[in-house]
């Protein structure tokens, strides 16, 4: 029972200090506006879009192949289309939905990173703190990519960390699955990683990239996008 405890605090501190440490990063500082605004939104893109391609997608094809995983992924796209009602429903569309909707993106893809931790703290305490510490950072980008939306659009300071550090929530839940149930099978891994991956995938080109281009600064988007993908994809390699 103790061990078990141990893992989901340990799943739950990566994940809430990861998007809440970025969620404080941006609170700390001016809000975010025009040019920007639309670097960040680019930013936001850039980092899920490495994250997807170069972790999700690569490792739930290696555990079960391309059914399970672009099955998981179509369905992760349809489960946010829809919420996406739900999300906006009776309020005018506008960039506090944006990065509340870009938050429950973050929870889908937090929830199979705790399983990892779960199910790696269950093999070796030395695994599970190293994924724990290497996830936490990989949050880090995540959370200021849903923070800056939501102060654009006028949320407090404090309510917007909150609302950062709920999204790394999830991560405690996945890890409670994987210390429970150890080794997950390959199938239901690839599954969640290619669900997390669609969810994704939805909030990159229906959500940021769009309302980063309304604001009509293209070249601040491009090169926001393109610095997310390459700050992802160092964040990957190097932890």
């Amino acid at each position: 029972m103790w061990e078990l405890a141990r893992i989901v605090f340990l799943g739950t501190m990566a994940g809430v200090l990861g998007t809440g440490a970025g969620g404080i990063l941006l609170a700390l500082g001016r809000r975010p506006k025009g040019s920007e605004l639309s670097f960040w939104l680019g930013l936001s893109a850039g980092v899920m879009l490495a994250v997807v391609f170069q972790d999700l997608l690569p490792e739930a094809l290696t555990l079960q192949g391309a059914g399970v995983t672009f099955g998981g992924l179509v369905l992760g796209m349809c489960a946010l289309m829809l919420l996406e009602p739900l999300v906006f429903r009776g309020r005018p569309r506008g960039l506090i939905q944006t990065g509340l909707f870009l938050g429950l993106g973050i929870a889908a893809h937090n929830f199979p990173e705790g399983l990892a931790i779960g199910a790696g703290y269950s093999a070796s305490q030395e695994l599970g703190f190293s994924l724990a510490l290497a996830l936490c950072l990989h949050n880090v980008p995540e959370g200021m990519a849903m923070a800056a939306p939501l102060l654009a659009g006028g949320a407090g300071r404090t309510q917007t960390v909150l609302w950062t550090i709920a999204a790394g929530l999830p991560m405690g839940l996945g890890a409670l699955v994987g210390g429970l149930f150890g080794s997950l099978t390959a199938r239901t891994l690839a599954g969640t990683l290619g669900f997390a991956a669609g969810a994704m995938l939805f909030l990159v080109f229906h959500e940021l990239l769009p309302e980063a281009n309304c604001l009509d600064f293209p070249y601040a988007t491009t090169c926001g996008a393109v610095f997310g993908i390459m700050l992802g994809l160092t964040l990957l390699v190097v932890f």
